[in-house]
């Protein structure tokens, strides 16, 4: 049966054809569920893009921040897999969108964040961050302008290793991209680092500081990231898709446990949401009235975050105020640290914070020096001003309609409202004949009425589809991650013996020397070409060298006078 599975899955002639038909049935489940579909000139598919409607109302809560990365082999033709993806208010991972593509040039991403930026109604996010790939930079300079466009950490990590290949210098690298510098700092630290390696002619320190802006921290301060640094999100997201995707599987099929994939994620974040409306969590700081209103705004896991920087604002103390017309200048300092200091502003209605660190405009939490503020103006709960709404428990309120709840929590409860009345009416009809013969009679004849309906929709919809006269080929195997009309570059093959590249060892010329050497010791050594009155053990050295060496390899045998 299984083998019979595989081998229909390898024969599917429309694959790309059928794919766009589930979309489409899909649709009419969904009626938000957005996708689109592109060819090249020979009407082989080259990008399909989706996203279903909980996507979009996902998007609208927290597309501020978007990150996307492509994954291999999760089909068998091979097609790279472009997810969108952000963070949820439980700092989750949350899907966007979702793309299959053949090739990652600079058009099809440029497509698919045009394709993106249609499905969530023109709204274009705050920050994006990437791996650095030329395609999807290029992509969003060109659809996102005013986004800030961050990118990966490790991958620079990574980069400075190969390109510069000094320890020191990576470690000394990272500290400047990822220490919490002011920007003159940054500089005087960047430049001392160039001039101690001797790395100022290099290319890719050139090219790496042209690009401060987009990856040094003293550069993204204040830029609104919830605390992405590097793409790590998006490869746990793809091996959580690992689980239910195959390489083996056709278009449908991965279209299919794909969405199986997104149940997963959208059930894990339903369980976060009853963990945080689930009773409140133990106060462990001594600012208790903080914390207590802290958990009754933040999510559970937004709210141990922010619990650190309660710990934290015990360390920190206000050593000078200033009042202005307009508001009073707080410089806060640490306990045993007076040369390091900041300053927080807070208007006269006591409303509007400001901190120099700009830790709350970078994640979206009171750092410890407001919270420092906080407890020296002696406020005992948490400024709503303070509170940002994507970390809230009613985050998501927005999406809901006019009666308060989502399409999904309709039908769910529809679904319950059917299996409560079937079970009420199984138990009154199960205990007379002519009654249960009736309903079984009625309920067959309403199940196979229905599915007589539901298939006369999809044939509508295929004759739909065929009136069309459009069939886009099935994608051609993706075999490398190079870009479209690029062509594979593979390593010289060498040989196993020489060394030499263009050959292997049963053409190596040298192989037939060796082999005569071999077959000419092979039954003892040469003694013209040692002394006499060798051990055994000596014998049996200098006949491994013979053999195994190759002859163009010079080596001296030094024998002493007792034969050693």
């Amino acid at each position: 049966m299984y083998n019979e599975i595989a081998r229909r899955r390898r024969h599917v002639l429309g694959d790309a054809r059928e794919a766009l038909r589930y979309l489409k049935n899909q649709k009419a489940e969904d009626t938000n569920l957005y996708y689109e579909h592109i060819v090249n000139a020979k009407g082989v598919l080259r990008a399909l893009f989706w996203c279903d409607g909980r996507s979009q109302l996902d998007y609208e809560v927290f597309g501020d921040v978007l990150a996307f990365d492509a994954t291999y082999k999760k089909n068998k033709y091979l097609c790279p897999v472009v997810v969108f993806s952000g963070v949820n208010r439980h700092n989750q991972t949350v899907v966007f969108g979702s793309a299959l593509v053949t090739d990652e040039s600079k058009e099809v991403y440029v497509w698919l964040l045009h394709q993106l930026l249609a499905a969530m109604r023109g709204k274009a996010p705050v920050s994006v961050i990437t791996d650095g790939a030329p395609s999807m930079r290029f992509a969003i300079e060109m659809v996102f302008p005013n986004a800030h466009h961050r990118l990966c950490a490790w991958h620079l990590i990574r980069n400075a290793t190969s390109n510069i290949g000094n320890p020191k210098f990576t470690s000394m690298f990272k500290k400047g991209m990822l220490g919490d510098y002011e920007i003159s700092v940054f500089e005087q630290k960047w430049f001392g680092m160039v001039e101690e390696f001797g790395v100022a002619e290099k290319n890719w320190i050139i090219d790496m500081y042209e690009k401060r802006h987009m990856w040094a921290t003293a550069h993204i301060r204040g830029k609104f990231f919830v605390g992405f640094r590097t793409t790590s999100r998006c490869e746990g997201l793809h091996s959580i898709i690992a689980k239910y995707v195959k390489s083996q599987y056709n278009l449908v099929d991965f279209i299919k446990h794909f969405k199986r994939c997104l149940t997963y994620l959208r059930y894990k974040e339903v369980e976060a949401d009853y963990v945080s409306i689930s009773g409140l969590p133990v106060l462990k700081t001594t600012l208790e009235h903080l914390e207590r209103s802290a958990s009754n705004f933040y999510t559970r896991e937004i709210f141990f975050i922010f619990r650190g920087m309660l710990v934290r604002a015990a360390r920190m103390k206000v050593v000078q105020d200033v009042a202005f017309d307009s508001f009073v200048l707080y410089t806060i300092s640490k306990y045993g640290s007076l040369n390091s200091s900041w300053e927080v502003s807070v208007d006269n209605e006591r409303t509007k914070f400001n901190c120099s660190c700009l830790r709350m405009d970078s994640f979206g939490i009171p750092c410890e020096h407001i919270v420092c503020v906080l407890v020296f103006l002696n406020i005992l709960e948490l400024p709503k001003s303070l509170v940002l709404t994507r970390w809230s428990k009613n985050a998501k309120t927005s999406t809901f309609d006019s009666s308060g709840v989502t399409w999904e929590s309709i039908i769910l409860s529809q679904y319950g409202c059917l299996m409560d009345w079937c079970r009420q009416l199984s138990y009154v009809t199960s205990r007379r004949q002519e009654r249960f013969h009736l309903v079984r009679d009625t309920v067959m004849s309403l199940i196979e009425d229905f599915k007589i309906e539901d298939e006369q929709e999809k044939q509508v919809g295929a004759e739909a589809d065929d009136s069309d006269g459009i069939f886009p080929k099935n994608p051609q195997n993706c075999r490398s991650k190079c870009r479209l009309g690029e062509k594979v570059k593979r390593k010289p093959q060498q040989c196993s013996i020489c060394r030499m590249e263009g050959h292997n060892k049963k053409s190596c010329p040298l192989a037939k020397d060796i082999q005569q050497q071999t077959n000419a010791t092979s039954c003892g050594i040469n003694r013209n070409h040692v002394e006499e009155g060798l051990d055994a053990d000596a014998e049996m050295v200098i006949l491994a060298l013979m053999i195994c060496v190759p002859q163009h390899i010079n080596y001296i045998i030094f024998i002493n006078k007792s034969g050693n």
